[in-house]
């Protein structure tokens, strides 16, 4: 038998964890999910524990999600008529991402609930170093590749709330405060509208406000 070369093996992985992501709505919301905990950890500025703690408890989520997509696939090919015993075990499949994605939400409060009590001195008056910055606009680039590269249905980062929410990070550059906290509440409001109108998907508005805010901290740092 030829052996497989380790690129090819590699490409098969991604074509899997590609097929997931196209195929399964939870898994595009933890691929969401777990890129807002990477910009808000580098927002806050978590130390290096934290972030590999953050890091592991994404990776449970994401191994759990593959695995009980396997599942499901396996049980449909194997059964694809109704089955008693085929019902168990995708529900048990399903149980073990429920319990990753409880204890990734459990690692993710122990790791910001002293950052979110001081919100507004972290997040809201003190400037964004230039680090933080090329995270915020590397998790931009990855949400916009990986949305087209799954093929997702028109896939492209939503204006409405790109404008949106670099109106909020305009107002927090220049002002801070009470007022930038309310205009990221009005931001994330124009997401949700654009979602529940069906205008966007939550892909489009994830991507449109890192793609906005990205663009308008560039801007204010260069004119500054």
């Amino acid at each position: 038998m030829k052996r497989r070369r380790v690129y090819m093996s590699f490409s098969d992985a991604m074509q899997g964890v590609a097929y997931a992501v196209r195929m399964e709505r939870n898994m595009r919301i933890h691929l969401l999910l777990a890129l807002l905990v990477v910009v808000f950890a580098a927002a806050l500025g978590v130390t290096r524990l934290e972030l590999v703690a953050l890091i592991l408890a994404m990776g449970l989520v994401f191994t759990a999600e593959l695995f009980n997509t396997a599942v499901e696939e396996m049980v449909d090919l194997v059964t694809p008529d109704f089955h008693p015993l085929a019902g168990v075990i995708k529900n048990i499949a399903a149980g073990g991402v429920l319990v990753s994605a409880l204890t990734a939400a459990g690692v993710g409060y122990l790791v910001f609930i002293d950052y979110i009590l001081h919100l507004d001195d972290l997040l809201l008056r003190r400037q964004l170093p230039p680090s933080y910055l090329m995270v915020l606009i590397a998790a931009a680039v990855v949400l916009v590749i990986t949305g087209w590269k799954a093929g997702l249905a028109r896939s492209r980062p939503s204006l409405h709330t790109a404008a949106a929410f670099a109106l909020a990070v305009a107002i927090r550059e220049t002002g801070g405060g009470f007022a930038a906290l309310a205009g990221f509440v009005l931001a994330l409001l124009v997401a949700q509208s654009r979602t529940e109108g069906k205008k966007d998907n939550w892909w489009d508005v994830g991507a449109g406000a890192l793609v906005g805010s990205c663009l308008a901290l560039l801007f204010l740092r260069l004119i500054a």
